[in-house]
């Protein structure tokens, strides 16, 4: 007998904002925060499917909370059909745009739907998609860092966790402060730590290339986002005269944004956020680009749900671990010998209650 396709009963938001571990600086300020939206969505078969979002800032937190539930009063009894449901809400934000909270919203509850359907089913979202789970490769990510100051911080990152990959921010200061930080990390982690660098988009091409020509000698796996993330002739400029690989993705949208970059040859690597590329649907187009290119791809934030795409990317390159969603979750993300397996059934993430009523916010 043919099974009936689960159908959605019912869409919940909450914010929150939780505790980190340790602050982020990157060129643009500090981040000593996780500001996130907690996605829930219910079925006629008993199980709630959950995902999560990081909205950036405060202020960003009831709009995406107001936009999830009204976008979720329109899904109510409707198939649990990812796919079907990306087409849906293409159509309906079309004029709109998908950009902003918009795109956030939609990738969230796409990330919910194939959660909902992965625990109905009784299997890790990465199975449900023709894969396994295995551990993946994963890097600690820092903002900025000095190599004094965080001696002991990277020492147990690289003993302890077993990580093989750092990263750090740049484009806080000058090219002295630059190459000052790096030459320090550089001599500390050793040569067989992979060493990532990200401007966050703070450059022009032409104080990029000159940063990055200063800063080739000390073997940097890539440059993350040395320019706008629109600016995909800048980013093309930079990569042909870059020693260094160029890595780029985290803020480009949707598989449209991809198709647009891969196109214009913008970066050596891309990094989609699944909640801008249009969550696990999204993201499957896009690894199919990647492959069909033969670009690495790696990814951004979400580690839980990260850990369950990557296994079936053809070209998966490294996972980012940085934590926001720890404090709120009944079972936190693990690191092991510097990898991350995917875990539990659907994606993995249980909410744990308690926590997310301490730090909720109205």
């Amino acid at each position: 007998m043919t099974k009936t396709v689960p159908a959605i009963t019912g869409v919940a938001a909450r914010a929150v904002v939780t505790p980190m571990k340790r602050p982020l600086r990157n060129a643009f300020g500090v981040i000593d925060n996780g500001p996130l939206v907690l996605i829930d969505v219910a079925t006629d078969q008993g199980v709630t499917g959950h995902s999560y979002l990081f909205a950036y800032a405060k202020l960003a937190l009831k709009p995406l909370v107001l936009l999830i539930e009204e976008i979720g009063r329109d899904l109510v009894g409707k198939p649990v059909a990812p796919f079907d449901l990306m087409a849906a809400m293409d159509a309906k934000f079309r004029l709109v745009g998908w950009q902003g909270l918009v795109g956030m919203a939609v990738s969230g509850l796409d990330m919910a739907f194939w959660d909902a359907l992965g625990q109905i089913a009784g299997k890790p979202v990465v199975e449900l998609l023709g894969g396994s789970v295995r551990p993946i490769q994963a890097y600690d990510s820092y903002g900025v860092l000095d190599a004094a100051a965080d001696e002991r911080t990277l020492r147990t990152s690289r003993d302890e966790h077993g990580f093989r990959g750092i990263k750090t921010k740049g484009g806080h200061g000058d090219l002295a402060a630059d190459e000052q930080m790096i030459k320090g990390l550089r001599a500390l982690l050793g040569p067989d730590v992979a060493l990532m660098l990200d401007f966050n988009q703070s450059l022009d091409p032409a104080e990029a290339t000159r940063r990055i020509e200063r800063l080739a000698p000390y073997d940097l796996t890539w440059i993350e986002e040395p320019v706008p993330q629109e600016n995909l002739s800048g980013h093309a400029k930079v990569r042909e005269r870059s020693a260094i690989p160029i890595q780029a993705g985290e803020n480009w949208w949707f598989p449209r944004g991809f198709a647009e970059a891969i196109a214009a040859q913008a970066s050596d690597f891309i990094m989609p956020d699944l909640m801008k590329v249009g969550g696990i649907t999204g993201w499957l187009n896009v690894a199919g680009q990647a492959d069909a290119a033969s670009i690495p791809m790696s990814s951004h934030i979400l580690p839980e749900a990260s850990a369950h795409v990557l296994p079936v990317t053809p070209t998966a390159h490294w996972l980012e671990v940085l934590d926001f969603a720890g404090a709120i979750l009944a079972d936190p993300l693990e690191v092991t010998d510097g990898t991350v397996t995917a875990r539990g059934l659907g994606l993995g993430l249980v909410w744990n209650e308690t926590a997310v009523a301490k730090y909720q916010v109205q």
